[in-house]
């Protein structure tokens, strides 16, 4: 017996996600012998992407019965099933996923029509649903929601059962091994774990810290540690003995923790900080005319730029927003190579310096607003964000635009003085990858109180 699934989701994080809908077909092997679908209230927010997809809308959602209403109804008409979709893994996973929050174990058998496709279709152009069902000559209807996808998925299984004559092949790719479940040390470790931002500690046995990282919620993440089945999930989940946290109340003072730890203690399951993640930086050099040039290059460990990036695609979409909100030359950021006038210049979005048509002096004046914008907004300055508690705020302490650390300080502290604050403060060690977390998460966060020093006193 088959229960023929297709789930449509909010998107998001792995393991924040919920289902918005969802279609069930029973099939026999010769005929239908149930079916079931409907709406979901997810209760978590649609990604606009998805919405634009599945044309989904949270709206739509609003009066939709929400999963644990129609979790009985889907337990009933999969038993005894195996559970089959078009990348059957997503599928199960997000029930799954959806079951765990209700406290229940869902597992079921589970067939892939991708796997089996390859399998006995060799040498299709695509096996992505749409274009598969296409190939075979099966009606697809409703692409993207949850009936239409489901439909298509069972014709198509028919197929497939019809090529495997003798069904070995069918019983090959049935998989039966279920998610794993959180061993009980497990779950005993995650008892007293905060649901609040902060840093977390995995330690093994010996006390080693073994993997660090932050989060919004620290709870729930080191939940889907342990509720992953990837390879260094896995790992992870056998070696960890214990739990270590510490809050932090403010994101930004997580994500620099979080550099400065693994930095110090490295731990043998962190990738992330073992070598930069700093690939680009913008430099500038000045042409024989006058002009201001910013040149994107590849990042030198030693070397200072005015900014930096961590791959090419994210620098070139910067550059190019920078180059039409100043009016700037593609060719003077190094984004355009082509003879002649620039294509921001054709826009009439340059004002002609690519062909020397603009005077050096105006030209140069907005470059200096740009490279004022990638910079910090002071040489001494202290950011000042949410503390741990309503009582307190957090600082990042900058000087002579190097990090000097962080810390919390009462709501009535006065924050202006730098001796003041460096006896309070966590000193932490100044280095490019800490200045980039610091510039990319003030240019994401514009409302962030930037307070400048005062050092005349001094």
């Amino acid at each position: 017996m088959y229960a023929v699934v297709d789930v449509e989701t909010t998107g998001g994080k792995y393991g924040e996600e919920g289902i918005t809908e969802i279609a069930i077909y029973k099939y026999d092997g010769n005929d239908l012998t149930d079916q079931f679908s409907s709406l979901i209230n997810p209760e978590r927010p649609i990604q606009p992407f998805v919405q634009n997809l599945t044309g989904i809308t949270e709206k739509m959602l609003r009066n939709a019965p929400k999963f644990y209403e129609l979790a009985k109804r889907i337990v009933e008409i999969t038993s005894d099933c195996v559970l089959v979709a078009h990348n059957a893994s997503f599928d199960y996973r997000m029930l799954q996923t959806e079951f765990e929050r209700l406290g229940y174990d869902f597992e079921r058998k589970t067939l892939c029509t991708v796997e089996l496709s390859k399998k006995l279709i060799p040498d299709i152009e695509s096996y992505k649903l749409g274009r598969l069902v296409r190939s075979l000559g099966i009606p697809l209807s409703d692409r993207h929601r949850a009936a239409g996808d489901a439909r298509a998925t069972l014709e198509l299984l028919k197929i497939l059962l019809n090529k495997d004559g003798e069904k070995k092949i069918v019983k090959e790719f049935v998989k039966t091994k279920s998610q794993p479940k959180k061993p009980k040390h497990l779950l005993k470790l995650m008892e007293g774990v905060p649901a609040s931002m902060g840093v977390y500690y995995l330690h093994n046995s010996k006390g080693d810290v073994i993997y660090i990282g932050k989060s919004k919620n620290i709870k729930r993440r080191i939940n889907q540690h342990f509720s992953s089945s990837g390879k260094k999930q896995l790992r992870i989940q056998l070696e960890t003995d214990a739990i270590s946290v510490e809050e932090t109340g403010s994101e930004l003072i997580a994500l620099l923790k979080e550099l400065d730890e693994i930095k110090l203690h490295k731990p043998k399951h962190n990738r992330m900080y073992k070598n930069s993640f700093i690939k680009f930086g913008l430099s500038r050099v000045e042409t024989q005319e006058g002009y201001q040039v910013l040149r994107l290059v590849h990042a030198v460990d030693g070397e200072e730029y005015l900014t930096t990036f961590k791959n090419l695609n994210r620098a070139r979409t910067i550059l190019f927003h920078y180059a039409e909100k100043y009016s700037l030359c593609l060719k003077m950021l190094s984004l355009d190579k082509k003879e002649g006038a620039c294509s921001l210049h054709h826009k009439q979005k340059c004002l002609g310096a690519c062909i020397e048509e603009e005077p050096v002096e105006s030209y140069n004046k907005r470059v200096k607003q740009l490279i004022a914008d990638v910079e910090f907004s002071y040489s001494d300055m202290v950011i000042v964000d949410r503390g741990r508690n309503p009582e307190e705020q957090s600082v990042i302490l900058i000087e002579n635009k190097k990090l000097i650390g962080f810390g919390y300080v009462n709501l009535s502290h006065q924050i202006t003085h730098p001796d003041a604050l460096r006896n309070i403060i966590y000193p932490t060690k100044d280095n490019r990858e800490a200045r980039h977390i610091i510039k990319s998460y003030l240019r994401k966060h514009k409302n962030i109180r930037v307070v400048p020093l005062n050092t005349s006193e001094q």
